[in-house]
């Protein structure tokens, strides 16, 4: 069919005419017109002429249609002649649903508040219970004790600080195993930083009972009334924790046992250095039995409790066993403990221990020094024997020099080898009666290392006069050695124990004379 010679127009349809003899045009439905003219059809506007859409709803005309649009919160077509617009179906039983969500969400945003107010008290119970636990925990490790002490400035404890476990918890990285120093028989030492940058020792106890917390206190109260350069310093404590927590200066070199037996090339292992080491300890010894507030024995002198600092200067440490005494007595009563190689027989036989018996115990350390051996030596067949034994024996047969560590002998002349050798022996002497004192035993190694550092061999020869003050009955002697020529003052830091060798020199002719004042016990000066 040509669409151009087509009758029906644009918006018009083509119907068959009722005797089938043709075709009619008819506009579209919401369209009126000549359907054969063109443009005839025009659109209907409904929402004018006919107001299809209910009261409510708004009309909007379309090209042969209308639409019908309900207003907000509202439902249903907008017609007239369809459902109109109307308010949400609201039922009994629509009602119903809201309600229970509504109740369902009012429900869980009570159980949340709830649980939150179980967990705000449960918080506020536990803080409570550790503040009690802590109050506690810091009484039974003798807390109170220590505080009354802070206040009245007793006891040497004014100094003492009392750290949080909170503070020693992040200064030890919560106790990390990579951060353990040491192992003990009365706890494991860590290593920690405190919040100002300050490194330090945390000493923690291994064993919870109150046999075993006893220690711990007796150290903190030992420790307080020491001021001795040669003694590791206690920085404070934590008592608000099960085990009570002890703070020392960190000392940085490990232990005297570490430099002398384990295979590090860096360790200084000269006699200079092991000489300096004994002198120093046998100072810190002697003042504890003779110049602190309180004289305190040790108990437990070896070579694993004498710490090493930056320049390698002896601290002594690990009090846990020590025990002040009465000024008026002479011996502690006590269960026999001590570390085995180190522990004085007759401490051993009797439960007596005296000052003597650190003596015994520092004349071990002396062997292990000049040896360079453990107080249990272990030959071939795993027969363990006696480093004590075996070096009084090579001592009275005069074989002791090849016992001697080979560096030993390559640095120390033999005089002054021997006179520390015998030295050992005397402090090892069964009956405790015949031991020097700490005292007699510090000022012999300190004349020995001032005889070592300003007399060496091959220089002339002088004669030397050795004088002490006759009104406290003290002798004069004489006799020849090497000295230089000069005027020589050494004054031990340790008071009162002060040590004075005072050395004059002065020339006659051509021989210079040397007079030193000595201590009466000093007998071996030749």
């Amino acid at each position: 069919m040509d669409v151009n010679n087509f009758a029906c127009k644009e918006y018009s349809k083509c119907v068959d005419s009722e005797n089938n003899s043709g075709y009619l045009c008819k506009c579209l439905e919401g369209y009126v017109g000549n359907p054969y003219l063109p443009n005839g059809c025009q659109d209907i506007n409904e929402c004018e002429s006919m107001s299809p859409c209910n009261g409510t709803a708004r009309c909007t005309n379309l090209p042969g249609t209308y639409k019908c649009s309900c207003p907000v919160g509202y439902e249903g077509d907008g017609k007239k002649s369809g459902t109109g617009c109307s308010l949400p179906n609201k039922d009994p039983s629509s009602k119903t649903s809201l309600t229970v969500v509504a109740l369902g969400i009012c429900l869980a945003a009570g159980f949340l508040l709830f649980l939150a107010g179980v967990w705000w008290l449960y918080r506020k119970l536990e803080k409570r219970r550790n503040i009690k636990r802590k109050q506690e925990h810091f009484k039974r490790n003798g807390g109170l004790l220590l505080e009354k002490k802070l206040s009245s400035k007793e006891g040497g404890v004014e100094n003492i600080k009392f750290f949080t476990s909170k503070e020693l918890q992040t200064a030890t990285d919560h106790y990390n195993e990579n951060r353990i120093l040491r192992r003990g028989g009365q706890g494991v030492v860590y290593k920690g930083m405190l919040h100002d940058g300050r490194i330090v020792a945390v000493k923690k106890s291994k064993i919870v009972d109150q046999e075993h917390l006893d220690p711990f206190i007796n150290e903190i109260v030992i420790l307080a009334k020491i001021d001795h350069r040669n003694v590791v310093k206690l920085l404070g404590c934590c008592l608000e924790t099960e085990v009570p927590l002890l703070v020392y200066e960190f000392i940085p070199n490990g232990t005297l046992s570490q430099l002398i037996h384990d295979q590090n090339e860096e360790y200084p292992r000269s006699w200079d250095i092991r000489l300096r080491i004994a002198a120093e300890v046998s100072n810190a010894i002697s003042y504890l039995h003779s110049s602190a507030s309180v004289p305190i024995y040790h108990r437990d002198m070896k070579s694993s409790n004498i710490l090493l600092d930056e320049k390698f200067r002896a601290k002594v440490s690990d009090f846990g066993t020590s025990r002040s005494i009465g000024i008026d007595q002479t011996h502690l009563t006590t269960q026999v403990q001590g570390t085995f190689g180190y522990l004085d027989p007759e401490y051993f036989q009797s439960s007596q221990f005296t000052e003597k018996s650190d003596v015994y115990s520092f004349g071990v350390v002396l062997v292990e020094l000049l040896t360079a051996q453990k107080p249990v030596l272990t030959s071939g067949s795993q027969e363990k024997k006696s480093l004590v034994s075996y070096f009084i024996s090579s001592v009275d047969q005069n074989q002791f020099l090849d016992t001697l560590d080979p560096q030993v002998l390559k640095d120390g002349q033999k005089e002054e080898l021997v006179e520390v050798a015998y030295l050992a022996k005397r402090c090892l002497n069964l009956d405790g009666k015949d031991r020097p004192t700490m005292k007699e035993v510090a000022m012999e190694l300190e004349r020995i290392r001032v005889l070592r550092g300003f007399f060496p061999t091959q220089l002339k020869q002088a004669e030397v006069v050795v004088t002490k003050p006759t009104e406290i009955g003290y002798f004069t002697s004489s006799s020849n050695g090497f000295y230089k020529d000069s005027i020589i003052t050494s004054v031990s830091d340790v008071h009162p124990l002060t040590i004075l060798y005072f050395i004059y020199i002065k020339q006659t002719c051509h021989l210079p004379v040397i007079t030193i004042t000595l201590p009466l016990f000093s007998s071996s000066f030749r």
